[in-house]
């Protein structure tokens, strides 16, 4: 096990790299996005989640206050602990990797606190890199300036403020975002809906947003970040 200083990037993805945490875990999820090549990184006891699917983690990271055995890990598996304690261990994940896409799984649901943690730190994050938060039901997608992406015609399609932001236009949405200021506690996007299968946001600036959607659609939202990386 290593001790990492706080702000050392020791690992470098140029594909997807999925983050787990201690929430629940879709385990088919996160088997089909490792079969897609992804690296899987292990926030403190999100390891053992990594282990109880059947799969290795390449790394995990965190104060390692809650894995089950910080020195007992195949070696493949690379493990840092982070000492400090202003960040949670999904920050520590993050400022210790890089890559243009991450799916963060066992971040959000069970616990109400853990999951607005999460969006705090993909709001963070969101100028620097492409974060998607999945839950039982939905993806959320960490959004900074515009992003075009495809649904079925008819699929819920919520966005939501992170901050308070201005939107030039929109493409394809029932409720369209032209010239619309969204903040919360204000006027704000969710339970829009697809009205073409092509779909285009575009915000003032490079303000943070979250465009939330179903879970099936994951893999034609990854398809999106894909093209636009």
């Amino acid at each position: 096990m290593q001790d990492l200083n706080a702000y050392d990037l020791p690992l470098i993805h140029d594909g997807i790299l999925v983050i787990v945490g201690g929430g629940a875990v879709d385990v088919p999820l996160l088997k089909w996005l490792s079969s897609q090549g992804a690296k899987l990184i292990g926030a403190d006891s999100g390891g053992d989640a990594i282990m109880e699917a059947g799969l290795v983690p390449d790394a995990i990271i965190g104060d390692m206050d809650s894995i089950s055995d910080p020195e007992g890990w195949p070696e493949a598996t690379r493990v840092f602990r982070i000492a400090e304690q202003i960040t949670t261990d999904f920050e520590k994940c993050l400022y210790s990797t890089k890559a243009p896409i991450t799916v963060a799984l066992g971040m959000t649901g069970r616990r109400f606190d853990h999951t607005l943690s999460a969006v705090s730190a993909a709001t963070r994050f969101a100028r620097e890199r492409r974060i998607v938060l999945s839950d039982e039901h939905d993806v959320a997608l960490a959004v900074s300036g515009a992003f075009a992406f495809t649904l079925p015609p008819g699929e819920r399609v919520s966005i939501y403020p992170l901050a308070p932001i201005d939107f030039v236009r929109s493409e394809g949405l029932l409720y369209p975002l032209d010239s619309l200021h969204l903040e919360q506690g204000g006027l704000i996007g969710t339970s829009n809906q697809a009205l073409t299968e092509s779909i285009k946001i575009e915000p003032v600036d490079d303000t943070p947003w979250l465009l939330i959607v179903e879970k099936s659609h994951l893999p034609a939202l990854l398809e999106a970040l894909r093209r636009q990386a």
